[in-house]
């Protein structure tokens, strides 16, 4: 048994009064910054970026607003302008300094809360520019207003003057410009901002904000991207479809209920997997909400409904369910909330439960009107879903099927499962190595204790090209579903994972690369869950070995070998280079040396920092359509780099 409280008591010193602490002002940013930008992570640090850029969004949806332009320097600091009405700069009545010091420098403070300023808002806790500005090295806020243009500096937060007049505006020259650099001591990695990844949500934004125009440069590498969709969302479901065979135009409908804006925008698809996102006042709340129930609800009532009014769907037939409903469909259901209730301030999901009923309701009329007036694409839709139906009754039976298979056999896998002698999850791994050759090298190098090898034979099926039934025909795919104890789709339960990491060791060739794509593939449209949680890795092998002077050193990339030569003070003629072609080639001492050991080896985990741009990404590489994969492949020829012919 564990220490007692007291014991923990006369350990820890004394519990008394004097012993609480009470954090003031922007300290509590800066001692939990978790709470308020959801850590001091990569992630938390383009959350920086997002939070100082909702507030320019919130003044297009207030209609102020046409323009923002986002700038990263070199020196990694961020510049976010817009043409707004500009932060205001008078004296507050109670806290007697300028109200432009007072939103930057408080928590809760804001034009949001009393419902004047703004009739919707993404920033509706007032945290959102205070915490950047806690939780930055430096500050400077530049605010065009009323003739003048203001300036205020904060260091860690505190203001370092106040605010002053620096010069005359321009004619109708308006707006806000912050500029913030991420404070090393909070985000202690070595981090730096993402370029692609500030695209997506970039473009993400400009879609749900109809209308203006948001201007991306990155100073580091001269880059830029302009975004303008005068089209919403409509243009939105467009590109997610772009390399897709649609059913029928989109179906976008508009309308506000209670002083609630709700647009939503559907699109059916030959695809087998739905692509669903969901916004609320322009934020994507990734795990969706009380708004994305609704709409999912509506869909699958009036489909229902109409089969069954039309005749589609026979008496015997049971209802068409939600997943039969949803696959192929393509749909944003973006919600315009005076307030929102989020989950937390990171805002990834909604729960007001007035919005369920508005969307169900609003979708659902514009949705049966739609099938009621294009009887054409309304048989399309549901002999869609019959097929999806009807696949899913197969791919049933087929998961119960692998499941009985796996309790027989005692997981004794068509894959060979070298399995761990560890049974505690969190402590084990599973190798998912390509090839009987690899898999012996794998096996015989592996920790038998704590790490498990599952080698596959061949590659394993396109899962974006198949249904659920086909892919559990499918041994390879079988036997990773039953090594891993998760399930699949529907049955995937977390719960039942039996390794901790999950790690793809594939060659450094072209086949490693489509192997590990059609794994990767399989994982993001079948097992998410996985990915979200982090407990997807991608082994990196060397792919030399030098030899020089009795010591033998592994090289992971060029870039890694020149450096290595450099260090050593010799040219590659004085030294033993090999390249290695696979894991194969490699003796198990050298593999877990290299690639297994965890004190030495390297290992990328897996994540999807945008669903949507991931989903499109997918389908180019792995559907159907070969013109886009065959520009991505010209535009990208060049960056190629260790390809073997």
């Amino acid at each position: 048994m564990k220490g007692s409280r007291k014991d923990c008591m006369a350990v820890n010193g004394s519990y008394n009064a004097k012993d609480i602490q009470v954090l003031e002002g922007l300290e509590a940013v800066r001692r939990r910054p978790g709470m308020y930008v959801g850590g001091t992570d990569i992630k938390a640090l383009h959350h920086l970026v997002y939070e100082v850029v909702d507030n320019s969004i919130d003044e297009a949806l207030a209609g102020v607003c046409t323009r923002i332009e986002i700038v990263i320097h070199p020196n990694l600091s961020v510049t976010v302008t817009d043409n707004g009405r500009g932060i205001p700069v008078d004296m507050h009545p109670t806290e007697k300094k300028s109200a432009l010091e007072v939103v930057m420098t408080k928590l809760h403070a804001g034009g949001k809360f009393g419902g004047g300023g703004y009739k919707v808002s993404g920033g509706l806790h007032g945290v959102g520019v205070s915490a950047v500005n806690a939780l930055s090295e430096w500050c400077e806020v530049e605010v065009r207003r009323d003739g003048q243009v203001h300036f205020q500096r904060y260091e860690r937060g505190y203001p370092q003057e106040p605010v002053k007049v620096i010069r005359k505006a321009k004619a109708d020259e308006t707006g806000t410009s912050t500029t913030f650099k991420y404070d090393p001591m909070i985000f202690t990695e070595s981090l730096e901002f993402r370029f692609d990844t500030l695209v997506q949500r970039f473009r993400e934004m400009a879609f749900v904000t109809r209308g203006t125009t948001i201007y991306f440069l990155d100073e580091r590498s001269n880059r830029e991207m302009t975004f303008y969709f005068e089209g919403g969302i409509t243009s939105f479901v467009r590109y997610l479809n772009r390399n897709r065979e649609t059913l029928h135009p989109v179906v976008h409908v508009e309308k506000e209920i209670e002083r609630i804006g709700i647009e939503c925008a559907v699109q059916y698809t030959d695809a087998y997997t739905e692509s669903v996102y969901s916004f609320a006042n322009t934020i994507n709340t990734i795990d969706g909400g009380t708004h994305l129930t609704g709409m999912r609800a509506a869909l699958t009532r009036v489909v229902n409904d109409y089969a069954r009014k039309s005749g589609l769907l026979k008496d015997a037939d049971p209802n068409f369910s939600g997943d039969d409903t949803r696959e192929g469909l393509t749909a944003i259901v973006s919600i315009k909330h005076p307030d929102p209730q989020f989950e937390s301030q990171t805002k990834v999901k909604l729960m007001n439960p007035e919005v369920q009923t508005y969307v169900a309701q609003v979708v659902g009329e514009a949705c049966s009107t739609f099938l009621e007036e294009n009887p054409q694409a309304a048989k399309a839709i549901i002999a869609k879903c019959l097929t999806s139906a009807r696949a899913r009754d197969a791919a049933r039976k087929a998961r119960d099927l692998v499941i009985r298979k796996s309790a027989l056999e005692s997981l004794t896998l068509p894959g060979k499962l070298a399995d761990c002698s560890e049974r505690d999850s969190s402590k084990t791994e599973l190798y998912i190595v390509e090839g009987d050759s690899a898999g012996g090298s794998a096996k015989q190098g592996r920790d038998r204790h704590f790490q498990a090898i599952l080698p596959l034979r061949g590659k394993i099926l396109n899962t974006e090209r198949a249904r659920l039934d086909k892919i559990l025909g499918n041994n390879e795919v079988r036997a990773l579903i039953s090594a891993l104890g998760t399930g699949i789709g529907d049955n995937f339960d977390l719960t039942g994972l039996r390794y901790g990491r999950v790690i793809i060791m594939t060659d450094a060739d072209v086949d490693g690369s489509h192997i590990r794509t059609l794994l990767l593939t399989f994982f993001f449209r079948y097992m998410p869950t996985l990915i979200d949680d982090g407990h997807l890795y991608i082994a990196q092998p060397p792919l030399f070995r030098i030899a020089y002077k009795n010591q033998v050193h592994y090289a992971y990339n060029d870039a890694d070998k020149d450096k290595l030569l450099k260090s050593l003070g010799v040219s590659v003629d004085k030294v033993t280079l090999s390249r290695y072609k696979g894991l194969g080639e490699m003796n198990p001492t050298q593999l877990w040396d290299t690639t297994m050991n965890p004190i030495n080896r390297t290992l990328l985990q897996v994540a999807v920092d945008d669903a949507a741009e991931a989903d499109r990404t997918f389908d180019m590489l792995m559907g159907d359509a070969v013109d886009p994969r065959k520009r991505f492949i010209q535009t990208h020829a060049k960056s190629v780099r260790n390809l073997d012919i």
